[in-house]
């Protein structure tokens, strides 16, 4: 029985946002979408969304108060994934990521206590790890600011946390793993690969290709939220939403390629590497509470999973209306 209430979804104009939005309006949930304020009056991907006429939007800035306060209104639950998300743009800008990623945040809990929502889910990221000490990667490894976007999603988290032991706040913190998949930004490894060779090159421009992921398809990760969203033993928890399977960017490249049926040339692109001491080398995994407390696991695990994932990515990317969108030849970051 779904609850007759609305379910806010901040972010929900960006890639993994835009997707939960639709799954959620698939399920038959009432969606009220936080979307980025903007003068262009863009939903940003729900503007292309086939359930556009079925969701309310608001449009505001996650670092407003007010706005947050005013958008929460009548919504039973909050799914909070609104932020700022790319590595090498924390590097020259990390002032904007404190305002969006831990103000932000704090404007959601606040509004969250004030109205009392019943669920407050926030998305953490796998970036906060830093490099794996240990693998695979359990919700007790030890927390390291690599980059100030990491920095800066470790503070967000913790404040969800704080608000949870300080005030009983139903917060339940959602970890990601690399989650890719159609309409993802081209600051990612796997769309930056994909649309270089979907535009016809085959000399592949990439940072450090030695470091290992654990990719995470998006349809997994959005079961992962609604699993977390459903389920009452989430709330106080972190868990990890991620497919167990470990694979170097290198591979992910040779992976890629396959499934396109080319060859490729790999270059390192110097402008692309991460400091040395920024670079998070190993990710890896452990998904075992997540199955434990949620009942989750993924449907895209291990690299058959991978591939299946990579080929459904490939189909969307290499449309000419969605490849349009991309610039192959500029690097995003």
């Amino acid at each position: 029985m779904v609850e007759n209430k609305k379910i806010l979804v901040t972010g929900a104009d960006g890639f993994i946002g835009s997707h939960l939005t639709e799954k959620l309006i698939k399920d038959g949930y009432e969606i009220k979408a936080f979307v980025y304020y903007n003068s262009f009056n863009s939903w940003g991907w729900l503007d292309h969304s086939p359930y556009k006429n079925e969701f309310e939007v608001f449009a505001g800035d996650i670092r407003d108060p007010h706005g947050v306060m005013e958008a929460m209104k009548g919504c039973s639950k909050v799914l909070h994934l609104a932020s700022l998300i790319a590595i090498p743009y924390s590097y020259h800008s990390p002032d904007t990521y404190v305002d969006t990623n831990i103000k932000g945040t704090l404007n959601v809990l606040q509004a969250a206590r004030q109205l009392e929502v019943s669920k407050v889910v926030h998305t953490s990221t796998s970036e906060v790890y830093g490099t794996a000490q240990y693998v695979p990667i359990d919700e007790n490894h030890p927390l390291q600011g690599q980059s100030p976007y990491s920095a800066s999603k470790i503070g967000a988290d913790q404040m969800a946390l704080s608000f949870y032991r300080s005030f009983e706040t139903p917060v339940a913190v959602i970890r990601p793993f690399n989650t890719y998949g159609p309409r993802q930004s081209a600051r990612a490894v796997i769309p930056t690969i994909i649309s270089q060779l979907a535009t016809g090159q085959r000399k592949i421009k990439l940072g450090s290709i030695a470091p290992t992921r654990d990719f995470n398809y998006v349809q997994d990760t959005v079961n992962g939220f609604i699993a977390m969203m459903n389920n009452e033993r989430a709330v106080g928890e972190v868990i990890n939403i991620g497919s167990n399977y470990e694979i170097s960017i290198g591979q992910t490249v040779e992976a890629i390629a396959e499934v396109m049926g080319v060859t490729v040339e790999i270059v390192t692109d110097e402008v692309r590497l991460r400091p040395e001491k920024s670079e998070v080398e190993r990710l890896w995994a452990d998904n075992a509470k997540a199955k434990k407390l949620l009942g989750w696991e993924p449907s895209y695990g291990g690299i058959e999973g991978f591939k299946r994932g990579l080929q459904e990515t490939v189909d969307w990317f290499i449309h000419p209306a969605n490849l349009t969108n991309y610039k192959a030849d500029v690097y995003n970051i």
